[in-house]
C-alpha cells in the first residue's frame, strides 16, 4: 500500500492550516492535503474578534501566557516556550501581516479585518503547495500499524492513504470530532461550553443594552470564582471580557449548576464607595443624587438604575441622603446581586472545554502516544483559553509543533 499523501489534515481551521503550512514550508515537496467538511474554510478566523480576528495576546513570557488557560495551563508551558506569542507576531510579519496591540493586550491586524489573516493563510498555503478539498467530511480513519499508514474514508466514499494524520476538527462537542478520536483509541474529557454570556432579566439592566462598564468585578456566590474586566450589558443580560473570563474559569462548575446561579457585581472595584459618598455629600450637597455619578467610568443611566434599586428619591439631594439609603446605595455599587438564568453564545463564537486527554499526547510534537503518525492541534485537545487571543495562540502553537515534527519524520 502506497501513501497518496505525506500528511492529511482533517479540519480547515486555524490549527489545521498552520500545521499544514508549517510542514510544507519546513520540507518543500511534502504532499499535504487539508480536508474541510463544510464549503468554507477558516470560518472561526473570519468571525472572531467581531470580524477583526484577535490573532494573539501581547505576552512574551510562556509561563505568564499559560496562566490564561483554565484547562491545559501547566501542560502548555513547554509548548509556549517553543512557539509563543512573539513567534506568532514575527511569523505573520514575515508573511506580510503587521499586527497592532490594543490597550488590553489583544493583538489584531492593523487593517482591523480578519480577511487579512484569512488571505495570508490561504496565500501561504498555496505557495507552499498545500492542497485543499472543501465539502469533504471524513467518515472513518483506519490505521495500518504494520505499514504505518492510514486509510481515510470520506462520507462520499473516497479513500485516501497517508503517512500522517492531523486531527484539527475543533471542539469535541461535534459528534464527528469525537468519533474520529475515539475510533483511534483516545479517551476524551467530557465537553462543556466555555466563553459564554450570562442571561439575566433585572430592572437594573433592562433597556440598557450597549452600555459598557470599563472595569468591574463579578463573583459567583457560593463558589471561589470571580473575575475582573469590562462588562457589557446586552439584550439578554451581561457579557464582555470580564463575564467571558468568569465563564471560562467556571465552565464545568457552572454547567453542573445548569447555568442557574447568583452573581454579585462590584461596578467600581478599587474605588471607596463609602468615602466617595461622604465627600460628595459635602461638596455636592445641593445637587440631586441622580444627576451625576461621582464614580469614575460609571455610566449615568446605570447609576440612575442603581439609585432606583437603592430607593433614592427622585428629588433627593446629596445633603439629604440618609444613613440607611447610603448603605443601600453602597451595596448596589459594590455587591449588587443578580440572578443568572441561562447562557448565551458570545456573538458567533463558540469555545468548549474538554477533548482529547493531554496525557495521551506528546506535547513536544503533538503526536499521539497511542498511535504513531497521528497528531492533534487546536480545540480538539483538552485545552481552552479565556477571551483575548489565547485560543488562537493555542492553535498556532500546536500547529507549529505538529507541522515541524511531521516534516522531520524520516
Amino acid at each position: 500500500m502506497n501513501a497518496d499523501w505525506d500528511l492529511v489534515v482533517i479540519g480547515g481551521g486555524a490549527a489545521g492550516f498552520f500545521t499544514a503550512i508549517t510542514a510544507a514550508e519546513s520540507q518543500p515537496g511534502i504532499r499535504v492535503l487539508i480536508l474541510e467538511k463544510t464549503a468554507h474554510i477558516l470560518g472561526k478566523v473570519r468571525i472572531s474578534g467581531g470580524g477583526r480576528c484577535n490573532v494573539t495576546h501581547d505576552c512574551s513570557d510562556a509561563r505568564e501566557l499559560s496562566n490564561n488557560y483554565p484547562r491545559g495551563s501547566k501542560s502548555l508551558i513547554g509548548p509556549l516556550h517553543r512557539w509563543g506569542a512573539t513567534d506568532t507576531v514575527d511569523w505573520f510579519q514575515q508573511h506580510g501581516v503587521e499586527l497592532k496591540t490594543e490597550r488590553d493586550g489583544r493583538m489584531f491586524p492593523i487593517t482591523d479585518d480578519s480577511q487579512t489573516i484569512v488571505n495570508c493563510l490561504l496565500t501561504t498555503a498555496a505557495d507552499a503547495g498545500v492542497q485543499i478539498h472543501t465539502s469533504s467530511a471524513v467518515n472513518s480513519i483506519t490505521h495500518h500499524a504494520a505499514e504505518n499508514l492510514f486509510t481515510i474514508t470520506t462520507v462520499s466514499g473516497k479513500e485516501l492513504q497517508t503517512s500522517s494524520v492531523l486531527l484539527a476538527t475543533g471542539g469535541t462537542r461535534l459528534a464527528t470530532s469525537a468519533k474520529l478520536a475515539k475510533s483511534l483509541g483516545h479517551n476524551l474529557t467530557a465537553d462543556v461550553p466555555s466563553l459564554f454570556a450570562f442571561n439575566i432579566t433585572d430592572p437594573r439592566s433592562e433597556g440598557l443594552q450597549g452600555i459598557a462598564v470599563p472595569d468591574s468585578e463579578v463573583t459567583v456566590e457560593g463558589m471561589q470564582l470571580s473575575a475582573k474586566g469590562p462588562l457589557l450589558i446586552t439584550h439578554h443580560g451581561f457579557s464582555g471580557p470580564g463575564i467571558l473570563k468568569l465563564s471560562a474559569w467556571g465552565a464545568r462548575e457552572l454547567n453542573e449548576k445548569n447555568y442557574r446561579f447568583t452573581i454579585t457585581v462590584n461596578w467600581i472595584p478599587g474605588q471607596d464607595a463609602a468615602a466617595t459618598i461622604t465627600n460628595t455629600r459635602e461638596s455636592w450637597g445641593k445637587r440631586q443624587v441622580r444627576s451625576q455619578a461621582p464614580f469614575d467610568n460609571l455610566p449615568k443611566r446605570l447609576w440612575q438604575r442603581l439609585c432606583n434599586a437603592a430607593l433614592v428619591a427622585t428629588d433627593c439631594t446629596w445633603s439629604q441622603l440618609n444613613k440607611e439609603t447610603t448603605q443601600y446605595l453602597t451595596n448596589e455599587l459594590t455587591c449588587g446581586r443578580f440572578q443568572v438564568s441561562g447562557k448565551s453564545t458570545n456573538k458567533d463564537e463558540f469555545v468548549t472545554c474538554g477533548g482529547v486527554n493531554l496525557k495521551e499526547v506528546n506535547l513536544k510534537t503533538m503526536e499521539s502516544k497511542l498511535v504513531s503518525g497521528l497528531y492533534f492541534a487546536g480545540e480538539i485537545l483538552d485545552i481552552d483559553g479565556i477571551t483575548g487571543g489565547f485560543n488562537f495562540q493555542n492553535a498556532w502553537t500546536c500547529g507549529r509543533l505538529a507541522g515541524i515534527a511531521i516534516a522531520d519524520k524520516p
